[in-house]
């Protein structure tokens, strides 16, 4: 089980790398836009929709990294009476609805990303980027995902306390 816990908590770290790099990159892409407008009066004409794509890539990576640091909301108001065993039984509860629930949208985003492969489907812009290139963010970080809150689960079940 350790090796699984550093696996996940390598693979949440390589999470909020991506994310960072994206977000950059998102930047980068922006202020080119801004810069290329303004002086030279041209437009990259993706700036827009790879912004997006990027962002949407950035948030998703970086959900298991948030999951890992509890950097989620979590609402305290049931657990701050209870007894430590009761937060644990809690927490374990919780755990496994979430999983539950991340594998159910799991599920379906790989089903997504397979029909928009299979339908040939292209961004209706200038790119005409395949959709299913953009849609892989989706799947990716939800397993990530998957993978941070089955540590949270092992962690807490492996917990003395």
């Amino acid at each position: 089980m350790k090796s699984f816990l550093k696996f996940s908590d390598k693979l949440q770290n390589f999470g909020a790398y991506l994310s960072s790099f994206l977000f950059i990159a998102l930047t980068i892409l922006i202020v080119t836009e801004i810069v290329s407008r303004s002086f030279f009066n041209v437009s990259t004409m993706i700036a827009g929709e790879y912004s997006g794509y990027f962002y949407l890539a950035s948030v998703f990576f970086g959900l298991g990294y948030t999951f890992k640091e509890n950097g989620h909301i979590r609402i305290t108001i049931l657990t701050s009476k209870l007894s430590k065993k009761g937060i644990k039984v809690v927490d374990i509860f919780a755990g496994v609805i979430t999983l539950g629930l991340l594998l159910f949208i799991l599920y379906y985003s790989i089903k997504m990303v397979i029909e928009s492969y299979k339908f040939d489907m292209v961004s209706e812009t200038v790119s005409q980027t395949p959709i299913y290139l953009t849609q892989l963010a989706l799947p990716i970080g939800l397993f990530m995902f998957c993978i941070a809150v089955l540590a949270f689960i092992f962690k807490r079940i492996s917990d003395d306390k």
